[in-house]
């Protein structure tokens, strides 16, 4: 894995992005073969309203867009598809991201998948990832302030609270979040993540 500083308009990070394995999870590039699993998830105002770039409704429209843009690379960072190891079940999306701020961590699983953990394990994988293959010192996360799922595997993968601040949502307007910062030491501290 290879990270590459640009200067375009300030610093921006380009990341190699391998396929990871976690103990349940295979993390890989979205597929065509993906877009009506996508879809289906996706059109759920529950997880809309929580994200920035999720329109709602959403339908296998704007699954093939979002496929197709990840293949291009127009999100920068890495986007990923979350699937079940064993079975090769779609289940939500995950990925690391050139923001304002610098690299941030984002996520979002399907409601049937949901209090199963799946979220937790991909974000270590990607917070390793960020750290292993970039030399940033702080990397970010936000939640919506009602998002108390989003926040409980945020502390879990050892962020610590930073402010507040407003997100411009497509599904929900703009709403108020909660930002976090998890720093190279103490990722470091915690590379042995629970269970692991």
């Amino acid at each position: 894995m290879v990270a590459e500083k640009e200067d375009i308009e300030g610093e921006s990070l380009r990341i190699e992005c391998p396929v990871l394995v976690t103990e349940r999870l295979v993390l890989r590039p979205p597929h065509p073969e993906d877009i009506p699993d996508i879809a289906r998830l996706a059109h759920n105002r529950r997880i809309a309203g929580m994200l920035a770039r999720m329109p709602h409704p959403y339908g296998e429209a704007e699954a093939r867009a979002f496929v197709d843009m990840t293949a291009k690379g127009q999100f920068g960072g890495c986007s990923y598809a979350l699937t079940i190891a064993e079975t090769g079940t779609f289940v939500g999306c995950a990925g690391l991201h050139p923001k304002e701020l610098g690299l941030e961590l984002g996520y979002w699983v399907g409601e049937p998948y949901w209090g199963k953990g799946y979220a937790t394990e991909a974000a270590h994988a990607l917070v390793d990832v960020a750290f292993r293959a970039t030399e940033i010192d702080v990397l970010h996360v936000a939640c919506r302030v009602i998002n108390a799922a989003s926040r409980r595997v945020i502390h879990k993968c050892g962020f610590q609270y930073a402010g507040q601040g407003m997100m411009d949502s497509l599904a929900a307007g703009r709403v108020p979040t909660e930002r976090y910062t998890l720093d190279r030491k103490t990722w470091v501290g915690l590379r042995q993540w629970p269970g692991n």
